[in-house]
């Protein structure tokens, strides 16, 4: 089942004033959990920081912060992992934060 959810991505300044932040070519948004709606959890968020490699494609997540703590960790993980960013020849990390609401 498939449920309506609003999510608001906001990349974080988390690239030093030398290196601009990388460009995201692809942007999947994450699916509103099934636990969440069983524990009426209406809202939450997850701060990632994510390892790009050399060719865009990100090589690994990382939760720093998430607010309820593990109710949207795996579907923030599975979403951030098919994003891809304009490569650059170089590894490098970059923090987003994901705002999960449900709207149903």
């Amino acid at each position: 089942m498939f449920l309506r959810t609003a999510v608001i991505v906001s990349l974080l300044a988390a690239a030093s004033l030398v290196q601009a932040s990388p460009k995201v070519i692809k942007k999947v948004p994450p699916e509103y959990p099934t636990e969440a709606v069983r524990k009426n959890v209406n809202a939450g968020t997850v701060r990632a920081k994510l390892s790009i490699a050399g060719d865009g494609k990100v090589s690994d997540v990382e939760v720093v912060e998430a607010e309820p703590k593990r109710v949207f960790d795996r579907a923030a993980i599975d979403a951030l992992r098919e994003w891809r960013f304009e490569g650059t020849g170089a590894a490098q990390t970059h923090e987003v934060k994901l705002v999960f609401r449900n709207d149903e």
